[in-house]
């Protein structure tokens, strides 16, 4: 894509998706803005938009190969080096009154999951973007309009208010008063900037898309677990940690502090329930999460936790096409926002930065090799995003639930039993080829379901060819049973396997 006259491109979002792709575009020689809503992302001050520290992000494959063709050295290198590995994930519970811990690990092949900081890989990338003469980064700079057949944008620019209510304190804080409205021309705009996306909003004015939001009947709030007494962690560091309750679940991710960020995933109607009755949030605990409160957690604590964090809802957005022409293109959240339980949000977001701009390289640089990139690209992601929004859903069954069950835990068995003893079948779980690889999520999805097929037609031929032994073995009880009555007049002998034989052998014989 190298230009004889410097394409203009604006980034609107400075988190993980907007940094990357400023530094694909950076790196292609491009001329870059990257306008930011909130004050500078890497200032600990800097409040985020849902005022937590935000859920803990599992980095996996997709994000990592992403960052890894950014073309910046020692890039990979340092952000895997402020990651904990995670191998597998660790389930909580009780039996009998006594706690139990339960691995699995996610990969037959040792292959592990990453739990990464959000800020500080954000102030990773932000930080290489500084260090680029062509990106500028501009913050506290809010979307208001935006033509993409003209190619003009307008932000309203706001004072930094943090900075004035410590002057004034009579003014309010966050407040915009005094914001002023700028206008700038772009060749490109793409939009980073999450499920509730500005540029999103002005694209549908543009461009026909399909537009479909969903609030999950889930809740989210954030818990802390502090280091223990030895400045160590509590729990296991290499797993995630899962209380799963059935209808919701508990989770821990670990931090490089040696704490544990954690989440409560729940119904509303059950926060609703502890809301209107705060002194059961303790053996609510203790009745689901067992070996959380006192162990974990204390109780006061607890209940701090549980009444000053925010209970936050889950969105599913999709959306299709992406674009509009050769002007502008969404990615990340603003494209298709998915609730947290495969932990793709992020790396599916990173990796539309790589698959974007694989297009954008295949065709020429003018307008229309541009218009013609976007086009393929809205093509072949929104299957890919709508098969991971899905999957995504799908997975809280999983976690909260299925991962106590014997017959999950057989299918996993014999996938990857089948993957290490038959490569060639190419046999695989769906979650390795999700996290583990960089298939097209469609195409996991599609070979996920012809996979259980074939194992279900495995077991049902199993099954059908074990029915004649089955009833061999019965018919041969019976007569061994009818001959032990004969000659010892027993009557007993027919009764439990031997009556069950007696009918099945009476069928196949």
């Amino acid at each position: 894509m190298a230009d004889e006259k410097k394409t203009k491109v604006v980034v609107v979002g400075a988190g993980p998706v907007g940094a990357l792709a400023a530094l694909y575009a950076a790196g292609r020689g491009h001329e870059v803005e990257v306008y930011e809503l909130r004050g500078d992302l890497r200032d600990p001050s800097t409040v985020p938009l849902n005022f937590t520290k935000s859920i803990n992000l599992a980095l996996s494959e997709r994000g990592i190969n992403s960052m890894r063709n950014a073309g910046k050295p020692g890039l990979i290198d340092a952000v895997l080096g402020e990651t904990i590995p995670m191998h597998g994930r660790m389930i909580h519970g009780s039996k009998g009154g006594e706690l139990y811990e339960e691995s699995q690990n996610y990969d037959i092949h040792g292959r592990f999951i990453r739990a990464v900081d959000r800020a500080g890989l954000n102030k990773r990338l932000l930080d290489e973007l500084d260090n680029m003469p062509n990106v500028k980064l501009i913050f506290n700079h809010k979307l208001v309009g935006a033509d993409y057949r003209r190619k003009k944008a307008w932000f309203e620019k706001r004072r930094d208010t943090r900075t004035d209510h410590a002057q004034n304190p009579t003014q309010e804080e966050g407040s915009s008063k005094d914001a002023s409205e700028i206008e700038i021309s772009f060749d490109f705009m793409i939009g980073a900037d999450g499920a509730h996306s500005a540029v999103r909003y002005h694209l549908m004015k543009f461009s026909r898309m399909q537009y479909m939001q969903e609030y999950i009947d889930t809740l989210w709030c954030e818990f802390q677990i502090s280091p223990s007494s030895t400045d160590d962690f509590k729990i296991s560091p290499s797993h995630l940690h899962i209380w799963p309750g059935g209808d919701f679940m508990f989770i821990a991710i670990p931090s490089l502090d040696k704490s544990f960020t954690c989440t409560l995933f729940m119904p509303a109607s059950h926060f609703e329930r502890l809301d209107a009755d705060p002194e059961s949030i303790i053996a609510f605990f203790n009745q689901n999460f067992p070996g959380v409160a006192d162990r974990l957690i204390s109780a006061s604590d607890l209940r701090k936790q549980y009444g000053e964090n925010p209970h936050l809802p889950l969105i599913s957005i999709k959306c299709t096409p992406y674009h509009f022409d050769s002007s502008c293109v969404i990615l990340g959240d603003a494209a298709h926002a998915m609730v947290p339980f495969y932990g793709q949000g992020m790396n599916a977001g990173l990796e539309d930065v790589r698959v974007l701009f694989e297009f954008l390289d295949s065709h020429d640089s003018t307008p229309a090799g541009r218009a013609a990139a976007l086009k393929e690209y809205t093509a072949q992601r929104t299957p890919d995003a709508a098969a991971i929004n899905d999957l995504a859903l799908r997975n809280y069954q999983e976690m909260r639930s299925d991962v106590k069950s014997p017959l999950y835990r057989l299918r996993k068995y014999v996938e990857e039993k089948m993957n290490v003893l038959f490569p060639s079948l190419g046999f695989a779980t769906q979650y390795s080829r999700i996290s583990f690889e960089n298939q097209r999520y469609s195409e996991v999805e599609q070979r996920a379901q012809k996979q259980g097929q074939i194992l279900l037609r495995g077991i049902i031929g199993l099954a059908l060819a074990a029915v004649p032994l089955i009833g061999y073995g019965g018919w041969a009880v019976w007569r061994w049973n009818r001959a032990s009555r004969a000659s010892r007049g027993l009557i007993k002998g027919g009764l439990g396997f031997g009556a069950l034989g007696e009918r099945i052998g009476r069928i196949f014989t």
